[in-house]
């Protein structure tokens, strides 16, 4: 179902974490079942936290830093940076390993820890400071939103018109 309104910036994110979330509550259920069965929810996990990545390095934090003063938002930021460098090593080197490694998962299990800490401290920390800097969330959001289509495209992941609303 398409939505009429336009999403801001950090409610792409936040949808972008509850898909992400639950994908990983899927690849939990699934674990036993053996490695066939998680194999493609590890794939569309890595694919959509990649495109989550690139559209907030390209353009999220960068907008944020231009209006970000504060120093603690600063340091939010940086700290940021550096949990998408080891999420990004880590999604590389589940991509790179056999299907079959039993490292893989976890691997995976690692990479989940991770965006789980990192996502719980944008929500409950930078997302609130950012919410009071003046930086145009809806705008933003639209340019994230046509940013993240190009990336679904550009990795074959099918574009819908739900998809362009509700963020992988």
């Amino acid at each position: 179902m398409a939505k009429t309104r336009k999403t801001g910036a950090i409610e792409l994110l936040k949808q972008d974490h509850r898909e992400v979330e639950a994908l990983f509550k899927e690849f939990q259920q699934l674990d036993e079942a053996g490695d066939a069965a998680v194999a493609p929810v590890i794939a569309t996990a890595c694919a959509e936290l990649k495109i989550h990545d690139i559209i907030e390095s390209e353009i999220f934090y960068p907008a944020v830093r231009e209006q970000a003063a504060q120093e603690e938002v600063e340091d939010l930021l940086n700290e940021a940076e550096v949990e998408h460098n080891s999420v990004r090593a880590l999604i590389q080197t589940i991509q790179a390993m056999d299907l079959a490694n039993r490292k893989r998962l976890a691997h995976f299990t690692v990479l989940m820890e991770y965006v789980k800490h990192h996502v719980k401290e944008e929500e409950k920390e930078m997302f609130p400071k950012i919410k009071k800097l003046d930086v145009d969330l809806q705008a933003l959001g639209e340019r994230m939103k046509e940013r993240k289509t190009e990336l679904m495209s550009e990795m074959g992941i099918e574009v819908t018109e739900e998809s362009e609303d509700q963020p992988a």
